[in-house]
């Protein structure tokens, strides 16, 4: 992303055209520095629209990640905020910050990941402007091994969270995607460090969709939505806290309690539930059977005919099928 890229998109607005030229006098740069960042934006998929003679404006409304605000809520809580334009992963900076020392609960956020990753190695794509990217350092007094079903507690807090934003329809897929009607809104992916015996730390990646859920269909050629198109236009520093703070509220009630507090909500609102899956294992085993929830562990239980199957999260994927 080149360094005028945002400097650039902050100054449009939906309402009205900037023109080129007023654009790089205020930003102290040529207009043709202005022309390849918005050239640049379209290719990363912001709609922008041109007009010759009367400049540039957004197709539609991009509220950005404002430091000053978000720090001074975090702060408010006991929470420190790191906030980036660019950065490959916010869950690989939060590791190195973590190592360095940063302290319980710290957060890393960008507006752009170049490598953001999901689980098993995939890459987590994101439009410029419509979705969030951040990682949260929770330093718990659990083992690693006293961990287990933190992801699934993380996806209920992500539910609680854009329930309460309007997406009514939120759902989690097991291990730890959110879904609306079959289609990705959110993933998790968290990386855990420490001795067996304690204390451990986790770094907690969250990935949602705040618009442009269309475009990413398109690109992964699977179903995506975004907050927007359930809870229409909301300011992605208002998402950013709602999650946060449900994230927050969630893992005390982990550290304490572990996931079977959990279990019971996660049951509510799985999306598979009592529905037919297929279970592809990293061996290279595969079967079948209707998704009968998760244990207290957060294994989950899959009814195959001939005996209940648990399934522990790790290099598994999980699909619907036909009944």
């Amino acid at each position: 992303m080149s360094p005028r890229l945002l400097a650039v998109l902050r100054q449009l607005s939906h309402a009205e055209f900037r023109s080129g030229q007023g654009l790089a006098a205020q930003l102290a740069c040529s207009r043709a520095s202005v022309h390849g960042a918005v050239a640049e934006a379209q290719a990363l998929g912001v709609p922008i629209h041109a007009l010759r003679g009367r400049g540039y404006r957004l197709a539609a409304p991009l509220s950005w990640l404002d430091g000053e605000k978000l720090d001074s809520a975090l702060g408010r809580r006991g929470m420190s905020l790191r906030l980036f334009d660019e950065q490959e992963s916010t869950n690989t900076t939060l590791m190195r910050w973590a190592q360095a020392g940063a302290p319980h609960r710290a957060v890393v956020a960008a507006e752009w990941q170049t490598r953001g990753r999901g689980r098993r190695g995939r890459d987590w794509l994101g439009g410029l402007g419509g979705s969030l990217a951040f990682s949260l350092l929770w330093r718990s007094t659990r083992p690693a091994s006293g961990l287990s079903g933190l992801s699934l507690a993380v996806g209920v807090a992500l539910v609680r969270a854009l329930r309460g934003l309007g997406v009514s329809g939120a759902q989690v897929k097991w291990p730890n995607d959110v879904l609306v009607a079959e289609a990705k809104l959110a993933g998790v992916l968290i990386e855990l460090t420490g001795d067996v015996l304690g204390p451990s730390a986790a770094v907690i990646g969250v990935g949602i969709n705040v618009a442009g859920g269309a475009l990413l269909t398109d690109r992964l050629g699977l179903p995506v939505t975004d907050v927007q198109a359930h809870a229409g236009p909301l300011d992605r520093n208002q998402i950013l806290l709602a999650l946060l703070a449900e994230l927050d509220g969630a893992l005390h009630q982990f550290e304490q309690e572990g996931f079977p507090v959990f279990r019971t909500e996660w049951q509510a609102c799985h999306a598979h539930r009592d529905q037919r899956v297929r279970i592809d294992m990293a061996s290279g085993e595969g079967f079948s059977g209707l998704a009968r929830g998760v244990d207290e562990q957060g294994a989950l239980l899959v009814d195959t005919g001939t005996g209940m199957r648990h399934v522990h999260s790790g290099e598994v994927s999980l699909r619907r099928v036909a009944s």
